[in-house]
């Protein structure tokens, strides 16, 4: 063979192999857009949310090495709960929830600990939007630092890539309360909404910090009102990195994960860049985020040690945001919510029935995750499902304060 017909067979194989390693790398982005689709599907939904990894991009948290297993003291669950007045079973609630765990922890003890629809004690289970809470909670160690000088701060102090964008002018605590003004189109059921643009942005590698910087369009001033705004909760992570120099998912390992001694591990899911997915891409054990809410619980304190800022822990959990528009709200702080008539008690909260229940006075953490498709169903929403979700709650732990 001369040189030319080399130097040809030698470019004809590179080719082959550029063309087969796009072919590959599309053909891996076309099957995390086909899981985008098809993730919420009734065949798959259940599996889907315990195995987020292996259709999405995703990145390990630190976890630490020293695992804390709850001290067990079983305790049965109420038979009924009250629920708008009129009684129930538990078992039928659960049931039509589509309840996949149900955890409660009493005074640090694991009282109950339940798994339905083929579950298992070790599966990571997707948050969806309950990781606003833990980015809240890094958000606070950041500030107890001095990483971030003020809320009072605009955004665009931080991350440059949004002034001229429908950010500017937003301070982080609008932002923290949801009350930005940016124009933002949360509704699922619309594949052309916003919150669905953004979901094929991540599973196609895109980058959500360019997504969020697109955002041009506000409908109203910051402050003003407050409108659940997903994105808000990226914006923030974008803040939070540019303060701190660390990326969230080291965040999150290093200053809060690592130290509450995880049993099984705990990723996000990211973008194409490795960002992670701030306002709703934790996955974790039901176990452990019941430690998380136990952290919340003690006001920041894990086994003798301050690890989130007491300060934060009450500030954040206050309803002090701005009023919404929408009836039978509930109040909301720093990306956390607020039951009506609340008495310290306050939730994270995932779409599909994602819940870390926190009551203070009792002493109790309840858990519960769910891959409840008929979750808007209630003609509002979902708001009237998480108001009968927090009734319940309420309702389990009354009844076993009152056997107590």
């Amino acid at each position: 063979m001369n040189k030319i017909a080399k130097w040809i067979l030698g470019i004809l194989l590179s080719l082959s192999l550029i063309v087969a390693t796009v072919g590959l790398y599309n053909r891996e982005k076309l099957l995390r857009l086909w899981n985008v689709n098809s993730l919420f599907d009734a065949d798959r939904i259940v599996e889907n949310f315990s195995n987020m990894k292996t259709m999405f991009l995703s990145a390990p948290i630190n976890i630490g090495s020293a695992p804390f297993i709850w001290p067990i003291q079983p305790k049965s669950l109420p038979a009924t709960l009250e629920l708008a007045g009129e009684s129930q079973t538990l078992d039928a609630w659960l049931k039509q929830s589509k309840t996949t765990s149900l955890l409660v922890i009493q005074d640090g003890t694991l009282v109950s600990e339940n798994y339905y629809l083929g579950t298992k004690q070790q599966d990571q289970r997707i948050s969806w939007s309950m990781a606003k809470s833990f980015l809240s909670a890094a958000f606070g160690v950041a500030v107890g630092r001095g990483d971030i000088e003020s809320l009072d701060q605009k955004v665009t102090d931080y991350v440059e890539d949004l002034r001229g964008t429908a950010y500017d002018g937003a301070t982080i605590r609008n932002v923290l309360h949801m009350a930005s003004g940016v124009r933002f189109n949360e509704d699922y059921l619309d594949y052309d909404s916003d919150i669905n643009k953004m979901g094929r942005t991540l599973a196609l590698g895109s980058s959500m910090d360019g997504f969020a910087a697109d955002l041009q369009e506000k409908q109203g001033n910051p402050g003003e009102v407050r409108r659940y705004t997903s994105i808000d909760t990226h914006v923030l992570s974008m803040v939070l990195r540019k303060a701190t120099g660390k990326s969230l998912v080291e965040h999150v390992g290093s200053d809060i994960i690592s130290k509450l001694g995880f049993e099984h591990e705990a990723y996000y899911v990211t973008d194409g860049y490795g960002v992670a997915f701030a306002l709703g891409g934790i996955n974790m054990s039901s176990r452990d985020y019941a430690k998380f809410g136990q952290l919340f619980l003690d006001q920041g304190k894990w086994q003798g040690e301050q690890i989130v800022p007491r300060s934060w822990t009450v500030e954040s959990v206050l309803n002090t945001a701005p009023a919404t528009s929408k009836k039978r709200s509930f109040g909301y702080g720093y990306q956390w919510w607020v039951p009506r008539n609340a008495k310290d008690e306050f939730f994270a909260v995932g779409i599909y029935g994602q819940y870390i229940f926190i009551d203070r006075p009792n002493r109790t953490v309840i858990v519960k995750t769910s891959a409840h498709r008929e979750f808007r169903n209630d003609g509002a929403g979902g708001s009237k499902i998480k108001h009968e979700t927090i009734e319940a709650f309420r309702s389990i732990v009354r009844q076993m304060a009152a056997r107590n």
